[in-house]
């Protein structure tokens, strides 16, 4: 397993998002901890840049995708990302559809469910328009090629839309789970058809009363409790990679809490990398 420190902040603009680099570091240090792996810090330049087209600092995020790319070229089994800004995502999805396929799935565990483009986001921040850049839309800077297959991505948790975000879930792109009970969300999994899975984790799907340390908080989330039950369900569709992205906690301290969080995913994809090859 490679584990990818990407300390990425400028996909975001909230006042938290300061915050980011230093998160990234202590969970991806942590990560390392309970994983027993070591841990790869991609160098993010992190210089600011105007906005462009709609996308604040468009011109650094296009910069900062090479370091990315290289910590990609050849890795030795499956990848843990951990941001930094959910914008991080963008690399080894992009990545994981190019290696493993049209059969690609996204399960989207995210308080938000960041299918903007540039056009309808309120902000211009490339956090909320990473997973419809997967789609294809968007910037064509940004446009993933090939692209994600509409309908394979399932949102989990997700409670917080802009206007656009939501006509693209009504429009099917991607598929909202009604809960994220483990039985409804793997359900929904099952009816995209997807034979791979990328899993993708902003921590701001758990209630901000439960973990503290999140960039973008929105009430009403997960317990950690629920989220390992939910994680610990999956399996039949092997995870081939996986990013937990968002945390700004200063220390350690604040991240261990999360320890079986880290145990499910890494047992998932320790599954996925001890499994048939194809």
């Amino acid at each position: 397993m490679l584990i990818n420190a990407v300390p990425q902040r400028l996909g975001s603009l909230v006042p938290n998002s300061a915050g980011l680099p230093g998160g990234c570091r202590a969970l991806a240090s942590f990560a390392g901890e309970v994983l027993g792996q070591d841990v790869h810090e991609v160098p993010i330049a992190g210089t600011e840049s105007s906005t462009v087209d709609g996308i604040a600092h468009r011109e650094a995020l296009v910069a900062d995708r090479a370091p990315q790319l290289l910590a990609l070229e050849a890795p030795e089994g499956p990848v843990l990302t951990v941001g930094g800004d959910c914008g991080v995502e963008h690399v080894p999805l992009g990545v994981a559809r190019f290696r493993y396929g049209a059969g690609l799935g996204v399960l989207w565990l995210d308080a938000h469910p960041d299918l903007n483009t540039a056009e309808s986001s309120p902000s211009g921040a490339f956090h909320g328009m990473v997973l419809r850049s997967a789609f294809g839309d968007g910037d064509p800077e940004f446009a993933a090629s090939p692209a994600l297959t509409p309908g394979r991505a399932v949102l989990a948790g997700t409670r917080s839309f802009d206007d656009g975000e939501r006509a693209a879930v009504d429009d099917g792109l991607v598929v909202l789970a009604e809960s994220a009970d483990p039985e409804t969300v793997l359900a929904a999994l099952a009816a995209t058809g997807a034979d791979r899975l990328y899993l993708h984790l902003d921590l701001d799907v758990l209630d901000p009363t439960e973990f503290a340390a999140l960039n973008y908080p929105v009430a009403g989330g997960l317990t950690i409790s629920a989220l390992t039950r939910l994680l610990a369900a999956l399996g039949d569709i092997p995870v081939i990679g996986a990013g937990i992205t968002e945390c700004v906690a200063a220390d350690r301290a604040e991240v261990v809490a999360l320890r079986p969080v880290l145990t499910e995913i890494g047992r998932l994809l320790d599954d996925a990398a001890s499994g048939p090859p194809g």
